[in-house]
């Protein structure tokens, strides 16, 4: 559920509207279902190592052991900020969506919206992860109901706009190719106050509404034990307790089919969106960076009779809140609008104890001793919990490390699968050496017991090769598909600074701590062994 939480955030109803204005109908099914199939091929590959080492910052740990020292450590940090900053971007969304009732109003949004909310939310954080889990299992489930409302309201309503699948944004793009590669790669999150301009086309847009889906990684750790009955049938095993072995079982679901879950409800609810309001409406959101003409008002023919109300139009980027005004359904545009703000605030919540985990991972076995330097020190100082073994440091650093970025409204983030491909060869090729020493949980060959190995993705190695020429295409190709209309600054830099600052960070680190610029060395049959025993004294070690 916190992984439901993570992925059904605000790109559920925000991001299908602004892919309907930039490529029309049938982009908002391309572009859904497309990154959906990504998402899926991806977490096949991280769920195969998850149900071995549900360990602290397996994202980073699985990079450092099996690819590279350093690019694991840069990812381990691209991880926390990605989820620490969206908690301080999804506290502006959440102001954005509450404009739609209170606008102007600077002290209501200084002390409320991005003071109590973001400390309310710090509190919920610190509850213990039992109680923490509830609510989030709470949250989720009210989250799941909201969506299935907006889906039947979405049906009920239904007049029907395909008459033009492949109509486009001819301000943003040259064709409707380039709209639907451009839409689904980059992260565009543009509010009615400018916060974050928009500089994604469709493919590029949606494929940041799937991240969340991964989260089941950062919370594995913590997930609850299988009963009692599972255990005893587990005896028996070699080189662990069966305990230890049955940790990948409660992860296995989670990390498989929340990609479906979140590629059907976005394919859903956005083509059923894309049935009941124009392409060219005025209230969905638009690429900021291009040049804006007069945009077509005409309503549809269910309400062209009755104007919607002046106090509301242009002050939504939601399709869905647009189509309730248009449907003439009393109030049902601010309960749409409702929903909106309870997604924003809820994913935000779970973007910060995301994050929390994540610089835990990253700090809790750095050696925090007289003797180490003293940034070591104070990065080790993050990797310690509380008595009720919350990671209180993490958490309330992640929390204030963007908490300026809200406030600015004020003034008038790919996994790597090479890890599980080099994983994989590496044990392939050492198969002999792994069955003579008897090691655990890595004979993936083995499949008469289940048991030792809780989980075989599909088709590998060719999906993870898939899955990585999938990313690059995204991260390349859709990305640079802002550039075939015309060069604009803005949304270059918000679509490559990042991956610029990234390859830099990795060669500083390699630079700083005097490493080979070599990927990890896994020719060596007995230094393979060594690293399977170290994880897996990791995951003992830290559960």
């Amino acid at each position: 559920m916190i992984a439901v939480n993570a992925t059904l955030g605000t790109g559920l109803y925000w991001r299908g509207g602004q892919i309907l204005e930039l490529g029309g109908p049938l982009s908002v099914l391309l572009s859904f279902l497309l990154p959906g199939m990504l998402a899926w091929a991806v977490m096949q590959c991280i769920t195969e190592l998850l149900c071995i080492w549900p360990i602290p910052g397996a994202m980073q740990v699985y990079v450092s052991e099996f690819v590279d020292v350093e690019l694991g450590i840069a990812v381990g940090v691209a991880y926390w900020f990605t989820y620490s900053v969206s908690f301080s971007a999804l506290v502006a969304t959440s102001a954005a969506e509450i404009h739609y009732w209170i606008t102007g109003n600077k002290a209501f949004d200084g002390g409320v919206v991005y003071f109590v909310i973001p400390l309310t939310l710090i509190c919920v954080n610190s509850l213990r992860i039992d109680i923490y889990g509830w609510f989030e299992v709470v949250s989720s489930s009210i989250k799941l109901f909201f969506l299935l409302v907006i889906i039947c309201t979405m049906i009920a309503i239904n007049v029907g706009d395909w008459r033009q699948p492949t109509g486009y944004d001819t301000q943003a793009a040259t064709g409707w190719f380039n709209s639907l590669w451009y839409v689904g790669g980059v992260c565009s999150m543009r509010t009615d106050t400018g916060l974050a301009d928009g500089n994604s086309m469709s493919l590029s847009i949606s494929t940041f509404a799937y991240v969340g889906v991964e989260v089941v990684a950062a919370s594995a750790l913590e997930a609850r034990w299988p009963k009692n009955d599972r255990r005893n049938n587990m005896k028996g095993s070699s080189d662990r307790s069966a305990d230890h072995l049955l940790i990948g079982q409660t992860v296995k679901f989670s990390a498989v089919y929340i990609p479906v879950l979140a590629t059907v409800a976005y394919v859903l609810a956005g083509v059923l969106a894309s049935f009941n309001i124009r392409r060219d409406d005025c209230r969905l959101p638009r690429l900021s960076w291009v040049d804006r003409v007069p945009c077509n008002t005409t309503l549809s023919p269910r309400s062209a009779a009755v104007p919607p109300s002046s106090s509301k139009v242009g002050k939504t980027s939601s399709a869905f809140v647009a189509i309730a005004e248009e449907s003439r359904i009393p109030s049902l545009n601010d309960v749409f609008n409702v929903f909106l703000v309870f997604t924003a605030l809820t994913c935000a919540c779970t973007n910060l104890y995301v994050a929390s985990r994540s610089l835990f991972g990253l700090t809790t076995r750095l050696d925090g001793s007289e003797d180490q330097p003293l940034y070591l020190r104070a990065l080790a100082w993050f990797g310690k919990t509380d008595r009720r073994k919350v990671p209180m440091r993490a958490m309330i650093f992640s929390a204030l490390a963007f908490c300026w970025v809200p406030f600015l409204q004020l003034h008038d983030a790919s996994s790597d699968i090479s890890m599980a491909i080099n994983a994989a060869a590496s044990i392939r090729r050492h198969r002999a050496t792994l069955e003579a020493q008897k090691v655990s949980q890595v004979r993936r060959w083995d499949r008469d017991d289940s048991n030792d190995y809780p989980y075989r993705s599909h088709m590998q190695p060719v999906l993870a090769y898939m899955a990585l020429a999938g990313c690059i295409f995204i991260l390349v190709v859709s990305n640079s598909a802002l550039m075939w209309n015309g060069f604009h600054a803005t949304p270059f830099l918000s679509t490559f600074l990042l991956q610029f600052v990234f390859l830099a960070f990795w060669a500083t680190l390699k630079i700083v701590r005097g490493a080979k610029w070599t990927w990890v060395d896994l020719g060596n049959a007995d230094r393979v062994v060594s690293k399977i025993r170290d994880l897996h004294d990791i995951r003992l070690g830290a559960s």
